[in-house]
């Protein structure tokens, strides 16, 4: 059954795993608990394969490596790749746009209020908001 919510998760771990941002958006993953072992087997999975897509525990995951993090979108099992592909692209040109830089932890860090900003700009409660960075670095411009 079509839905506007498409997205169930928004996650950047670092390069051993730990998370840095994480919103879900949904009760597929209602306790802590759930949440950090979820991120534990998503990062070995990317580990692992050399692709851009994977699917675990039923869900569809686009993710992409930016120097020492891991960006991931999550999706649900039906969930169409290229629409999280977009997210997952205009969050890092975004990004990139805003820390003025290659996306690393340190300057991730450093702009950690801007980077929620981007967030919430393309995804609120699960819903794609936008997947063009112009319009996100304009938006965020207006702020």
């Amino acid at each position: 059954e079509p839905s506007l919510y498409t997205v169930k998760a928004l996650l950047i771990l670092d390069s051993h795993g730990q998370r840095l941002l994480a919103k879900y958006y949904d009760s597929t993953f209602p306790t802590a608990k759930a949440r950090a072992a979820f991120e534990r087997s998503i990062f070995r999975q990317s580990q692992r394969t050399g692709g851009e897509i994977a699917c675990l525990e039923g869900l569809t995951i686009v993710y992409r490596r930016s120097v020492d993090l891991f960006f991931y979108v999550v999706g649900g099992c039906q969930e169409n790749e290229l629409m999280l592909l977009a997210v997952l692209t205009c969050l890092l040109d975004a990004l990139g746009h805003l820390l003025r830089k290659e996306v690393e932890k340190r300057w991730l860090l450093d702009n950690m209020e801007g980077t929620f900003l981007v967030v919430d700009e393309i995804v609120d409660r699960g819903v794609i908001l936008e997947s063009d960075p112009q319009q996100v670095i304009q938006r965020l411009s207006l702020r």
